[in-house]
């Protein structure tokens, strides 16, 4: 008899471990993580201290001195394998971009190098829904998959030091919106209003895993329309 490969844990230190579910990047994978996430915020798990999602795994810190590996692990497999789903409703978000020019430096390469005019990327760009799978890398930065992949582009080879905030990027088969000031690899195709992420606002990160995001443009004329007003960007879904 063969025993399922997934979910499974494995320890990390001896302070966290972390409970994979497959080895891809897929919707349902991801939703597993989310709700193994909300269970054990659920149930309030006693030395359970912190879980970051991820693309297909939960990593869970927890204290050793009130809760052992072996019951942290008994009892994240039990919550895993209940497959339970989120009460949260699902939220959709209505990001504006201003695309191209001096907002989106890297939008004409892309277009020559997939075959397409720039309007036609945008449109593209537009026309997807795209989940947030995880956030990483800095501060509210959500990584976002869906990206069609006729304007899909490798990674920069060289990285830029400093992409502004709301830079609207490409990387691969994924797409993002920068939330602070940094590095980035990705290919710059836009920029939005809207702030992801703010240290004077709660929550400070806009953006949560589980979040959809779709985009819409506008004109650099636009902007100040926008700026500041990210609660009337959202809508939300029964899960």
């Amino acid at each position: 008899m063969s025993v399922p490969k997934y979910p499974r844990v494995l320890p990390c230190g001896d302070a966290a471990i972390t409970v994979e579910f497959g080895d891809i990047i897929d919707d349902e994978v991801n939703a597993r993580v989310l709700a193994l996430d909300v269970a054990l915020s659920e149930v309030r798990l006693p030395g359970v201290t912190e879980t970051v999602p991820t693309y297909r795994s939960l990593l869970v810190h927890y204290d050793p001195i009130v809760i052992g590996f072996d019951e942290l692990k008994a009892r994240a497999l039990a919550l895993a394998g209940e497959r339970r789903r989120s009460n949260r409703p699902t939220r959709r978000w209505r990001i504006p971009v201003v695309y191209g020019a001096e907002y989106g430096i890297d939008l004409e390469f892309i277009a020559n190098n997939v075959g397409l005019s720039v309007d036609e990327v945008v449109a593209f760009h537009c026309a997807g829904t795209y989940r947030v799978f995880m956030l990483g890398f800095m501060p509210g930065f959500a990584y976002l998959g869906g990206l069609d992949p006729l304007i899909a582009m490798p990674r920069r080879r060289e990285p830029r030091q400093n992409a502004p905030p709301g830079t609207v990027s490409i990387g691969g088969i994924q797409a993002a919106v920068q939330s602070v000031p940094g590095p980035s690899g990705w290919h710059w195709i836009g920029r939005t209003p809207l702030r992801v992420y703010a240290r004077d606002r709660e929550p400070m990160c806009l953006l949560e895993p589980g979040d959809h995001v779709q985009f819409f443009a506008i004109s650099a004329e636009e902007w100040d329309t926008y700026a500041g007003r990210c609660e009337q960007f959202v809508e939300y879904e029964v899960a």
